[in-house]
């Protein structure tokens, strides 16, 4: 964590300074604003979190309870939603209080008395295979409170305003603020009161229900499937042996996903209640907690649970939708988008694959860079239009990969063939549930991996369009092994990752070429960064040397990697890297992402996510890149507006 370069910190340092709208923020909702939220679930509250660092948007996120969610339905964490939390700053507190989840057992039917159950198979939990990062069981409340607090301490201090409801919206042609929204109050002494205010830009994030996108005119696209689960988060005794450990339970009695919660005690439970009758009309919602338990327990004969409290409980029909578009705009329609859809409001399908709580931040993650790029006049507002056209493919296969999850976790008895079948399917499909799997496509913002002129080779462990998987470099300036990765905070900003060609520092190199170039009034950096804002307030860029950290002399970097930011002009010393192993690391990030030797540079979005990749020497096709996406501040030496 970076702090001071602002002046001396000695209070909480991950308490920014109130900045732009943050300063005096007005109590009662206003009459204009830029963005307004509606819904502070999972993709609403990473949403303020992120425009929190935008302290000249003014963003507001209404919400109809009356505060802050107690008891959340969502509790899978995946290995790419901590990545996430880790660039918002609370990856390790709620590491700390999460469980975490090792292993994945897998059991069926005992073939000498098929009543009961036996262990089939016990697999060692996909996360530590594939990130750094594990796959974490926690409630969703907590992870609400956790981004509420980033976004209640970001600069512009964003809180949600509880007890407000939308009540419609209608999307005018002109003005300033050409989003009329209908709000009404659903507490206090206003109780049942509306009022209209205006926005630029509404994002509804109001769940499966969502009054945003009926407004809009949007589409569910899809059904119900004819299958129905009891899930209840449940204290208990029980002499079942891997109550402690995640588990797929097939038996001749139905079926069950046993999911310990945090705590040491806590466990949640998803239990098969069968087929639904088409006239059944959702009547199996009614279902009692008894039977649910019941249920339960002839599931897992020999074994039983002795249910002490039931925390939660519910029974949902598995539907798998999503919606026809994320955004207010059709293709012809000829303006760029004014709503937007996330989360819930335009993808719903089953809880036992822990994707939605995942999937739905990553839709606020996506979208809230690009919108306070926009508002802040660093990009056109076409760029808002890569949101759906990026988001819908990822909901559509997350759909895709559910049904088929959710089929094979229905099977009865004599459907199963070979016993190992869930347990393989679980393990080969697993970078995609772990949220690694997106892929985003050419666009303004991603450049074409399929492109005869693309430079993908020199960087084959960094694909286009996903998210940039990060590697241990050793930080020059004090010899500790660090993950590249984790230094990309959630502020908004590009990284601009120059990785070396063999030369030192200070000898003539292409890297050395390239970071003159970088310096010089027609480099992105200069041109595409407001005047009087720090170097590196857009662009984050930063240097890897293949040597070890101790031949790599810092005093003879190119100054473009020692900037000198805030308002005191402090040096800052930790955008130098070094690859090579040492006595800290045996890593080498160069052979472990197929780097090339001869300097590669990497390009990677305010989401985290690979946009371009381009030889040092490409400097024009560099500048041609964000030529795509930013609006220039000012223009190089010699060249007119």
């Amino acid at each position: 964590m970076q702090f001071h370069h602002h002046g001396y910190v000695s209070a909480d340092p991950r308490v920014q300074d109130a900045a732009g709208t943050g300063v005096d923020r007005p109590a009662e909702l206003p009459d204009e604003m830029d963005v307004l939220i509606v819904g502070s679930g999972p993709a609403g509250m990473l949403l303020a979190a992120q425009m929190s660092q935008f302290p000249d948007v003014t963003t507001r996120i209404i919400e109809r309870r009356e505060g802050r969610l107690v008891l959340g339905q969502a509790d899978g964490i995946q290995p790419r939603s901590v990545e996430t939390f880790q660039a918002f700053g609370f990856a390790e507190r709620i590491i700390a209080e999460a469980y975490n989840i090792a292993w994945m057992n897998f059991w069926g039917p005992d073939p000498e008395n098929p009543r009961d159950i036996v262990r089939t198979a016990r697999t060692e939990d996909y996360a530590f295979k594939i990130s750094e990062f594990p796959h974490l069981i926690v409630n969703q409340a907590r992870v609400l409170d956790y981004f509420a607090e980033a976004a209640a301490h970001g600069p512009g201090r964003i809180t949600p305003d509880y007890g407000l409801e939308f009540a419609g919206l209608t999307v005018l042609e002109e003005g300033e603020y050409p989003v009329e929204v209908r709000v009404r109050y659903t507490a206090g002494e206003r109780a049942g009161q509306e009022r209209t205010v205006r926005a630029k830009y509404v994002v509804g994030s109001d769940g499966a229900r969502s009054g945003v996108r009926e407004a809009i005119g949007r589409k569910h696209v899809g059904q119900f499937a004819a299958h129905a689960w009891g899930v209840m988060d449940v204290l208990v005794n029980t002499d079942f042996p891997d109550w402690r450990t995640k588990c797929a339970i097939n038996s001749s009695a139905g079926n069950i996903l046993h999911i310990p919660r945090e705590g040491g005690y806590l466990s949640r439970m998803y239990i098969d209640l069968g087929e639904v009758a088409a006239d059944d009309d959702h009547r199996v919602r009614q279902t009692p907690i008894e039977e649910v338990i019941r249920r339960a327990n002839e599931i897992l004969h020999p074994y039983s649970i002795d249910v002490k409290q039931v925390a939660w409980h519910s029974v949902y029909e598995v539907g798998h939708r999503v919606t026809d578009k994320f955004d207010d705009v059709d293709v012809d329609h000829g303006h760029d988008p004014r709503v937007f859809l996330t989360g819930d409001a335009c993808h719903t399908h089953s809880a036992k694959a822990g994707q939605g709580m995942n999937v739905s931040m990553q839709d606020g993650f996506n979208l809230g860079w690009k919108l306070g790029h926009v508002l802040t006049g660093l990009s056109p507002a076409s760029l808002l239009s890569t949101y759906s056209a990026e988001r819908q493919p990822v909901a559509q296969q997350l759909i895709d990969f559910d049904r088929e999850w959710s089929a094979l976790m229905a099977r009865k008895p004599e459907e199963i063939s070979d016993p190992q079948e869930l347990a393989t399917f679980y393990l080969g499909t697993a970078e995609f549930p772990s949220g690694f799997m997106t892929q985003y496509g050419p666009s303004m913002v991603v450049a074409d991996a399929e492109s005869p002129a693309s430079h993908q080779a020199l960087a084959e462990g960094f694909p286009l369009g996903k998210r940039f998987k990060s590697v241990e470099v050793v930080r020059v300036c004090d010899g500790n092994a660090v993950h590249l990765g984790h230094h990309a905070k959630a502020d908004g900003r590009w990284r601009i990752y120059a990785f070396a060609d063999a030369p030192a520092a200070g000898e003539a190199s292409a890297l050395s070429h390239w970071a003159e170039f970088m310096g010089s009034p027609a480099s992105p950096v200069q041109r595409f960064t407001p005047e009087g804002a720090d170097v590196d307030a857009v662009f984050d860029v930063k240097v890897v040397y293949q040597q070890p950290h101790e031949e790599v002399d810092i005093t003879r970097v190119p100054d473009l990697f020692l900037p000198k930011t805030g308002p005191l002009g402090l040096t800052d010393w930790e955008k130098v890297y070094a690859a090579a192993p040492s006595a800290w690391t045996t890593d080498d990030i160069f052979d472990e992402r197929s780097l090339s030797r001869d300097g590669v540079v990497v390009i990677v979005r305010p989401d985290q996510y690979v946009a371009a990749v381009l030889p040092l020497e490409a400097t024009d096709e560099l500048t041609d890149f964000f030529a795509r996406s930013f609006l220039p501040q000012h223009e190089p030496a010699g060249v007119a507006r």
